[in-house]
This record gives C-alpha cells, structure tokens and sequence, in this order.
C-alpha cells in the first residue's frame, strides 16, 4: 500500500506547490511510483506539468461524475489534475452526506498502485484541505524561514489535532521542510533554530536553497529536474527525497 502524503501550509508563498512537483520528480527518478493530486483551485501543480485543458479533473470527480483519472507525466509519475473550478467545490459539496470522506472514496482504488500518493492542499483549512488530511497518513509542512510564518503554524496543527480525533487516527506530522533558505541570513538561521527546537526529529536535515531555476521551471512546463539538473533547487530536492525514502526504509 502506497504512503498518502497531504503537504499543506495555509500560508502562501512558501513553496508548497514547487515543492510537491520536484519531491514527485525527484521520488519518481528514485524509481518510486508517484501519484501527484492537485487539489488546489489555482492548480498550479497541474499547470507546471504544462497540463492544460484536461479532460478529467478532480473537480467532476468530486461531484460524482467519473473516477479519478491520472494522467501520465513521466517515467514512474502521473497527477490528477485540477481545475479553476474546484474553488466552487466547498460550498456544492458542505451539504453532502460524509463530506469529509468523498476523497478518501475516489482514492481507494489507487493506493495499491504508487508508492507514494502526494496531495497539494490549498493554501486554507476548508472542506478540500480536511478532505485530504482525511485521507492521509502523513503530513508535510513547508515552511519560509520567517517569524510569522512559525506564528502561522498554530492553525494548521491545531486543525491536524481536529481530524486526527474525529476523522483520521493514524494522522500525523512526519515532516516538516524549509524553502527558500539562504544560510548568510541570520534570520533565516535563528528560524530553522526555532523550527528545530519545536519540531525535532520531524525536520527535515535537507534545506532548500532560494533558487530562481525553482520559479523558472514552471513556465516551461517541466520539473526542476529536467529544467536544470545542475542548479541547487535539484541538488536540494534529491537530497530530500532521498531523506524521505530513507525515513520510510527505517519506519519512521
């Protein structure tokens, strides 16, 4: 059975969606099976793939109208597109008998098929963000070495609490992860201090570096890998996909 894998942070900007894409790039050149969900009405992730117009999105699949359809990307990795449509999913679902657990249905029959099924939540802890951590056994959480975006944590965690009691038992957070690092700022090293000393072992050892390639990669529609294997972000990257495998290999 495949690891369910929800990374969310409701703050913008810090990297979540860039990082979902090149840890699914990254686990899939591992020789990983990989599963990326685009469960973000700005769909972002599906766009950086250069998927556009897709005949089948997580949207209608919500609504009932068909069965998750994955779209092949590369080698050993595929996605379930989005849509800008998904932004009027929450309100068309609220009334739905076991809301929480429409997501959880469609993804049943895939999870014996990938290795790792990874969620990019979006950027608020609505009815979409509950439905994957409902789903998930893990969650991911980046975070921008700043002082508010530690502030912002308290929601987050607070939320994981909530679904975990009522709706999900085997949730937690395994991993948390810094963007756009740059080791000669002292702020950004007083914060991974901090982030060290309330997280621990859940950190993540790998940082990833403020590389522009990170926001290049997008627009050509590809991961950071096939963009430029040299620079940074994919050294980076590969170190902490090779982190997460390790982490799993020892059962943590």
């Amino acid at each position: 059975m495949g690891r369910i894998i929800a990374c969310s942070n409701h703050k913008g900007g810090v990297g979540k969606t860039t990082s979902v894409v090149n840890i699914g790039a990254g686990l899939s050149r591992l020789k990983k099976t990989v599963l990326l969900v685009d469960l973000d009405p700005q769909a972002n992730l599906t766009q950086s793939f250069g998927v556009n117009n897709p005949e089948f999105t997580i949207y209608e699949a919500l609504k009932g109208e068909h069965e998750l359809v994955p779209i092949h990307i590369d080698k050993n990795l595929d996605i379930i597109a989005s849509t800008l449509d998904l932004s009027g999913a929450e309100m068309e679902l609220s009334s739905e008998a076991g809301r929480e657990y429409i997501f959880t249905e469609l993804l049943e029959p895939l999870i014996n098929k990938y290795d790792y099924i990874i969620i990019d939540c979006p950027p608020s802890l609505g009815l979409l963000t509950i439905n994957a951590l409902t789903v998930a056994d893990e969650l991911f959480i980046p975070l921008q070495p700043h002082y508010l975006a530690i502030k912002g944590l308290t929601k987050i965690i607070e939320v994981k609490d909530k679904v975990k009691k009522r709706l999900n038992k085997k949730l937690e957070i395994t991993g948390v992860f810094v963007t756009q690092y740059d080791k000669r700022k002292i702020l950004h090293r007083d914060v991974v201090d901090t982030i060290n000393t309330y997280f621990q072992d859940k950190v993540f050892n790998t940082k990833i570096r403020d590389n522009i390639a990170l926001a290049e990669a997008p627009s050509t529609g590809t991961d950071i890998f096939r963009y430029d294997p040299k620079c940074f972000g994919a050294e980076d990257y590969m170190d902490l996909c090779r982190e997460i495998i390790k982490r799993h290999e020892n059962g943590r």
